[in-house]
């Protein structure tokens, strides 16, 4: 059985320069996958919006919709960290975020959430770590502001943006959160952001300098393959693997191959005969 790892582990982590894999997963039988498999964290997304639900983006996801995704990932990995998204609209305000956050702890069974922003968070993310809550933001390509920046794009382009972001970053540590997710920059500019920071990072198209990497477990897998990422890398191909054995299935149920016997239930013989003079019986 895996040891569970603690917000303090996070941080000496961050310290001792040790890789951690992160995956984000939004259902029982992925999560039970990927504690299996030695995963050191599971993340729910708000991202399962578009990978489960088909959705152009991740902006619809409800509290209600989070919390029972991840009672599910609780289920299925309820010895690995979990860490969950606030979804869009959740803590708008102060007060909306330390309810929203405070929530999501109890009902659901994280280790901590993670919203999105950076300096002009500042005041949310204080209010929710001084709630007692553990929390995480985001900087660089932020999916909350998807229509902001015209689509989902690459961000820290240019030396300024990248001071921003950088600047972000150190807010969100001033702030009190225990960690940052850093995602689609350039690898100057992530490595930049670890370093920038004394608090634990996770990088997603980001490069390589941050205390762990995380990738979407749908892509992982290649289940989800409606489009993918540039920092996406797919171990398997699982969309073709489902897509052949439902194809074998239709064809065995059409040609009459299945159900045989070895899947079908029987009756004991004296039983069966019984039933076969019942019906006679009936038919007189």
């Amino acid at each position: 059985m895996p040891t569970k790892l603690t917000i303090p582990d996070l941080a000496e982590k961050k310290r001792s320069g040790e890789r951690l894999a992160l995956l984000a997963v939004g259902e029982v039988l992925t999560a039970a996958w990927a504690e299996r498999a030695g995963i050191d964290i599971v993340g729910v997304g708000d991202s399962i919006g578009m990978t489960l639900y088909g959705h152009e983006n991740t902006l619809s996801m409800s509290m209600d919709q989070m919390i029972n995704h991840t009672r599910a990932v609780r289920t299925g990995a309820p010895n690995t960290m979990c860490i969950v998204s606030m979804p869009y609209g959740s803590y708008a305000t102060q007060e909306m975020a330390i309810l929203n956050a405070l929530r999501l702890m109890k009902e659901s069974g994280c280790d901590a959430v993670k919203l999105q922003g950076g300096r002009e968070k500042f005041d949310i993310i204080k209010a929710v770590a001084d709630a007692g809550v553990p929390v995480m933001s985001q900087v660089g390509l932020v999916p909350h502001q998807v229509h902001k920046f015209g689509g989902f794009k690459m961000q820290g382009r240019t030396a300024e943006a990248a001071m921003k972001i950088i600047d972000d970053a150190r807010a969100i540590e001033e702030a009190g959160a225990m960690g940052i997710e850093v995602e689609a920059l350039p690898y100057e500019v992530g490595k930049a952001v670890d370093e920038a920071v004394s608090i634990f990072t996770a990088a997603i198209g980001a490069g390589s300098a941050c205390t762990a990497q995380i990738l979407n477990g749908y892509d992982v897998l290649g289940a989800f393959d409606t489009f993918k990422p540039k920092f996406a890398k797919r171990y398997a191909n699982m969309a073709e693997i489902a897509i052949k054995a439902f194809s074998d299935f239709r064809e065995d149920v059409a040609s009459g191959a299945f159900p045989d016997e070895a899947h079908s239930y029987q009756m004991k013989t004296e039983e069966a005969e019984r039933l076969a003079e019942m019906l006679r019986e009936t038919q007189r």
